[in-house]
């Protein structure tokens, strides 16, 4: 009897091994082709189509594997502590962009209450979604497979692949609205945020923490820059 579990556990295992490759190039693939060939709304992009390609592989993944070690960052006893710790962080995003704009602006803090705009709430409604459903597949999914995949690498390393798939998935995106120098330094900012994504999911292992964190960082962008 007790050798049981443990033959479940292996059978498991290798099949998580055996389908996450594949099923990543899969999902790379026909995201790929989505950006590169539709131009959707932005709404349209972050509900219907990262729930698509971002969601549903991992709903295939966790039927194929019946793993669900994915779904435990998003466990209902982590929502309180991780949204505190995703607005206290997000705050420093907000105090960075503010104290960045102030710079530009000659040394001049302009104070907008932006919270007021009719746009506003729709935009971070949006920015809520895009934090879910990408926290959901790069953090919740693939870095708690690469996690257990690679036991064998160091945590620095299982993070810098981590971050570079969130990069690769996020590249058709760069290329259609920046050109130039802009683009690398969209690279940079760009895996360097995977990278502390990647981090406090490590930390953590609570996803609310980095859906907020990310919500905040992206508005913070789209206020400030």
């Amino acid at each position: 009897m007790p050798s049981k579990p443990a033959k479940t556990t292996h059978r498991s295992n290798k099949s998580t091994h055996q389908v996450f490759l594949p099923l990543l190039v899969l999902s790379l693939f026909f995201w790929f082709f989505y950006r590169l060939v539709f131009h959707f709304p932005v709404w349209f992009d972050e509900t219907i189509g990262k729930f698509v390609f971002f969601a549903l592989p991992v709903v295939l993944y966790v039927a194929i594997t019946a793993n669900r070690q994915i779904l435990a960052s998003f466990a209902l006893d982590k929502v309180q502590k991780g949204l505190l710790i995703g607005l206290a962080i997000g705050g420093l995003f907000g105090f960075t962009g503010v104290f960045l704009g102030a710079l530009s602006n000659g040394g001049q803090v302009v104070s907008t209450p932006y919270y007021l705009a009719n746009w506003f709430w729709w935009e971070f409604f949006l920015a809520l979604l895009t934090g879910f459903w990408e926290t959901l597949f790069f953090f919740s999914f693939v870095m708690t497979v690469v996690l257990e995949k690679y036991k064998q690498w160091s945590a620095l390393r299982q993070m810098f692949f981590v971050s570079l798939i969130f990069l690769v998935f996020h590249l058709p995106n760069i290329f259609a609205r920046f050109t130039s120098v802009a683009v690398l330094w969209q690279i940079i900012l760009l895996f360097a945020f995977a990278l502390g994504q990647a981090l406090l999911f490590y930390n953590r292992r609570n996803a609310y923490v980095l859906v907020l964190n990310q919500a905040i960082w992206g508005m913070v962008l789209l206020i400030n820059f």
